[in-house]
């Protein structure tokens, strides 16, 4: 049958088709020589992107549903837990023949989605209480967006664009008015007041002021138009045109406070990343960040054996056997042990030098292929990342 779209379903993936072919080729040569082990393997990243201290784990929900029904049992990091490297976010133990034709589909889940999180979070802690919408699955295939906007979501944004994402996240889709509007309808003003015309109330009448004249008078227009109703103006103007952007953000400001529209928000989008946000942040109230989203650098997960018929083994550069990840509940400070009781780790975990008691946020997931973890919504997730976020600093 011809594919429709150069994509792998859920079945694709579950049958061991999108894998590596030497993962393929291990498990032949295993079975053919009758030789298989129980072992445990664990993902961690050595390295951040943007040379980043800490990372967002996502993509967990999407590995459970491959697990299911699995002869393994995992341990892993909640979905939404900010991780630092050398840090495992998830352990597999099972027969290696069970599950080793997955690695390749489950560091696909976790890099692409953890990357993405991450970015967001990033973007998000950066504009503190401005709005954050993630605007970037037309960069990408589309039948990956609905992925793209929930990690996006959990990461810290605060809404997304995508009809089907919205479903996803259990929330409305957020989007204003794109440029085509503008030029079929003649200018700004007759698009705005046609938006306001047809589109419901309770969506926000936000107006996009760029697209023939400048900023400052096309916002001066929509807002006469629409008096109290105009909740805000975006600009997206092109890269090409914006000269100062902060300048032309602080007259549109001026402008509208003179003319009495301080109720009026600027909303700003177009090649942001949480450099520009930074900059931008005296002038604008929220931003609909693209590409640096849904594009963003993956988490570089790997996979190691590192437990071999219960005995501590992994290659070189690894660190062997199986581990606990404690965090302290009052300061997140956060250290790696050895999960069998050792002597000579034990005095490290009696207590937090901030007095807060440290815990392991590795917990038991799957148990001999049943889920025994709760899923929570995205909401959940987002919630649980955000109050992370005031605990952990960042750097430019």
């Amino acid at each position: 049958m011809e594919r429709k779209l150069f994509t792998a379903d859920f079945e694709d993936i579950k049958s061991g088709r999108v894998t590596d072919i030497y993962f393929d080729r291990t498990i032949k040569i295993l079975k053919a020589k009758g030789i298989d082990k129980w072992v445990k393997a664990e993902f961690i990243a050595k390295s951040l992107p943007d040379d980043g201290e800490w990372g967002v784990f996502a993509g967990l929900e999407e590995c459970t549903r491959l697990f299911e029904g699995m002869k393994i049992n995992v341990r892993s990091m909640p979905e939404g837990a900010i991780f630092k490297t050398y840090h495992p976010v998830l352990e597999i133990e099972g027969m290696y023949t069970d599950f080793g034709i997955y690695e390749t589909a489950i560091l696909g889940l976790l890099c692409q989605a953890s990357g993405i999180a991450t970015k967001a979070a990033r973007c998000k802690k950066f504009a503190e209480d401005r709005g954050v919408i993630s605007f970037g699955a037309r960069r990408m295939h589309p039948s990956i967006a609905p992925m793209i906007e929930r990690s996006a979501y959990i990461g810290g944004c605060d809404g997304v664009a995508v009809l089907m994402s919205g479903e996803l996240i259990g929330a409305d889709p957020v989007g204003t008015m794109p440029h085509s509007l503008i030029i079929l309808m003649g200018n700004s003003v007759e698009a705005t007041k046609a938006f306001h015309e047809v589109i419901e109330p309770q969506v926000k009448r936000v107006a996009l002021v760029d697209t023939f004249g400048d900023e400052k008078f096309e916002t001066i227009a929509v807002a006469e138009a629409l008096g109290e109703k105009l909740y805000g103006v975006r600009l997206d103007t092109p890269a090409s045109r914006r000269g100062n952007f902060l300048r032309i953000l602080q007259e549109v400001r001026w402008e509208l406070d003179l003319r009495g529209y301080q109720h009026v928000k600027l909303f700003v989008s177009g090649g942001l990343d949480e450099h520009k946000i930074i900059e931008l942040n005296p002038y604008v109230d929220a931003y609909g960040v693209g590409t640096a989203i849904s594009s963003a650098k993956v988490i570089d997960f790997a996979m190691d054996i590192i437990e071999v018929d219960g005995k501590p083994l992994a290659k070189r550069g690894k660190m062997s056997g199986s581990k606990r990840v404690l965090r302290c509940n009052g300061c997140y400070n956060s250290m790696m042990i050895p999960l069998k009781e050792n002597s000579g780790f034990k005095s490290q975990i009696s207590n937090c030098e901030c007095g807060g008691d440290f815990r392991d946020i590795l917990q038991s997931h799957v148990e001999e292929g049943k889920i025994v973890a709760d899923r929570p919504a995205a909401k959940e997730i987002r919630d649980y990342v955000l109050n992370q976020l005031r605990h952990f600093s960042l750097c430019l």
